[in-house]
């Protein structure tokens, strides 16, 4: 079993900071329990200048299997979900593997609130206002070693909390993976709320991904394990069902869903009936991303 670790093993006292400094006062929602409260986070020069979802539309209106498969089941069922305290194991091609509080992860972390786009496969998205960091900012404290090639993520297994993992709709846990330059880039982070607040149970509290780039299936939640790895992990809709979906999971507007066009998608809140909007080439972020993939066929590699 990997050893609980403290950032005094891998960042010198000096740049600790006390999570506690961080979060103010106490947050309406009461969403992620007790601890729930104000974030201050500077802003990001990645945001986009959309307007953001408001957060009852961000907050009732999400796929999260763990708790059913509606997209009204997270927000039904998430109080019961258990996230204080909380640990991540990082495990693999790292110098310094162990179990990590998420309050000594986010000592010294440069929190950044982050205005993304999270787009859906099945055509609609949303425009979030998240509160992260880095997450190459956790790797390079952990030491990847050069061998590394992949970051493989998983998810919470607590079906006594998490209703949804009393079923075997999916092969739990929930898994995801990025290549390491993805991990890398300094688009993705680790988010840790939303709207200036600790993250909602039902967003993926305490601690989730955010791959703005890419569909949102690719942004696992609920974090409990990351390990660099060599090869390209298995990730759970790969598994699951590998025609439709890839493990690059780039938006990519040219290549169609076999049951679904991607060409277009619908802004939750807008009005069923609203005018679709058109769908960017990764999501919006060619500009910084496309030269990750020089060379690459994106409709064989989805």
């Amino acid at each position: 079993m990997a050893r609980k670790l403290g950032w005094s093993d891998v960042t010198p006292k000096a740049h600790w900071l006390n999570r506690r400094q961080i979060l103010a006062a106490a947050g309406a929602m009461g969403l992620a329990g007790p601890a729930f409260a104000r974030i201050e986070a500077k802003p990001s020069r990645f945001s986009t200048d959309e307007k953001p979802n408001t957060l009852e539309e961000i907050s009732t209106y999400n796929n999260f299997y763990e708790f059913g498969t509606d997209k009204g089941d997270p927000a039904r069922h998430a109080s019961a979900l258990t996230t204080d305290p909380w640990s991540v194991e990082i495990a693999g091609l790292v110098d310094r593997p162990g179990r990590y509080p998420l309050d000594d992860i986010l000592k010294g972390v440069a929190l950044e609130e982050r205005i993304y786009r999270l787009r859906c496969v099945e055509a609609w998205s949303m425009v979030v206002p998240w509160i992260g960091f880095e997450l190459r900012s956790l790797l390079d404290r952990v030491g990847v070693q050069p061998s590394a090639k992949f970051v493989a993520f998983e998810t919470l297994v607590r079906p006594e909390e998490m209703p949804g993992q009393r079923s075997p709709i999916l092969d739990w846990p929930y898994r995801e993976g990025l290549r390491l330059d993805e991990a890398m880039h300094p688009l993705t982070i680790l988010a840790t709320g939303l709207y200036g607040e600790e993250m909602p149970k039902q967003n993926g509290a305490p601690i989730r991904l955010v791959v703005p780039w890419k569909y949102g299936f690719k942004s696992i939640k609920s974090i409990v394990k990351i390990s660099l790895v060599e090869k390209m992990p298995e990730t759970t809709w790969v598994m699951q069902n590998p025609r439709e979906y890839g493990f690059y999971s780039n938006v990519n507007p040219a290549v169609d869903h076999p049951r679904w066009s991607q060409a277009s998608e619908r802004r939750i809140g807008s009005g069923f009936f609203a005018r679709r909007i058109d769908t960017q080439p990764f999501n919006g972020y060619a500009e910084e991303v496309a030269g990750l993939y020089a060379g690459q066929d994106l409709a064989v590699d989805f």
